[in-house]
């Protein structure tokens, strides 16, 4: 299986990357640009206001790939659905009916175990990659039967692990060796170069396609972004209830002490009046924060990318063949 895996995901893409569901980020036209260039696109369920409207979001992803692959003189890749398969998550049943309904290629978890979503997903054909930030996190995805692990390691943007790329690379490969997604701080092809050296077969971009005409992202937390460089990150897990890294404008912005915050435990989360409202008033990235200089078109950006890593593929073969 995991080698099936590997060769569908490898031959249905330009680049090995997937564009990561960003919650009031990703919207279809984001999906459309960046699967037109040949990079997986993807967008989380849950950021969609209904499952009427998450069934509209699918239908447009779905005549727009339809026509891109009529006219693409490249790959156009497939998409993903990120669903949140913690029981606390009402939704989740009728968003995995659409995905049923709808075939998404790619179906990617988070939150717990998804051991039934797993068994629905590949009654059609489905894959399924899982969110893990720790090596127990792993166990109990691959446990499930899951097709492949997403490694959210510490810098990454949204909800971030805590350790180190190298580090969590490491534990897991030390237990597994099917498909893994490495997220935390990728920004470049040479990064995407990177994280296959390490071992990853696909790397995870987010904080790269957040200033982008085709994210939804409101043009204040745009703005933010460009003036932003990683020393301005704060990571906090009072907040949302997981460790996030903020930016910190944001948070004062909003209201939020920060010195209160460095001492508030992991486990109590503020209320909205102590930091304003999560991820519409406070905001996110990832450190790869800095390179982010001007809204450019998600094509544009996929493009670029793909550039990088050709240059970095051939200075690797180089250095080494000398």
């Amino acid at each position: 299986m995991t080698d099936r895996v590997r060769a569908y995901l490898a031959g249905a893409t330009a680049l090995p990357a997937i564009v990561a569901p960003m919650f009031l980020v990703s919207s279809p036209a984001l999906v459309l640009a960046t699967c037109a260039e040949g990079l997986i696109g993807s967008f989380p369920a849950h950021a969609t206001r209904s499952r009427e409207d998450f069934e509209a979001w699918l239908v447009e992803i779905e005549a727009g790939l339809k026509r891109e692959a009529e006219t693409a003189a490249g790959k156009v890749a497939p998409y993903a659905v990120n669903l949140v398969t913690h029981e606390t998550n009402a939704r989740m049943a009728g968003d995995l009916e659409l995905c049923i309904r709808y075939r998404v290629p790619i179906v990617l978890t988070s939150k717990s175990a998804p051991r039934d979503v797993v068994a629905r997903v590949h009654d059609y054909g489905g894959v399924v990659l899982h969110d893990i930030a720790t090596r127990r996190h792993a166990e109990k995805a691959l446990a499930s039967g899951v097709d492949g692990l997403i490694l959210v390691s510490q810098g990454a943007g949204g909800h971030t692990g805590s350790i180190s790329p190298f580090g969590l690379m490491n534990e897991i490969r030390a237990i597994y060796d099917g498909p893994i997604v490495l997220a935390g701080g990728i920004m470049t092809g040479r990064d995407i170069l990177a994280a296959e050296t390490m071992g990853a077969d696909f790397a995870y971009l987010g904080t790269r396609f957040i200033a982008t005409p085709e994210s939804i992202a409101s043009q204040a937390y745009k703005a933010a972004l460009i003036e932003t460089d990683a020393s301005g990150l704060f990571y906090s897990a009072a907040v949302d209830g997981a460790p996030v890294n903020w930016l910190a404008k944001s948070l004062i912005a909003a209201g939020a002490d920060l010195d209160v915050l460095r001492v508030t435990p992991p486990g109590k989360v503020l209320s909205s009046a102590e930091v304003g409202k999560r991820w519409v008033d406070v905001w996110s990235a990832g450190h790869g924060v800095g390179l982010v200089r001007g809204i450019e078109p998600a094509r544009e950006i996929c493009r670029q990318l793909k550039a990088e890593y050709a240059a970095a593929r051939q200075a690797m073969a180089a250095r080494l063949a000398g």
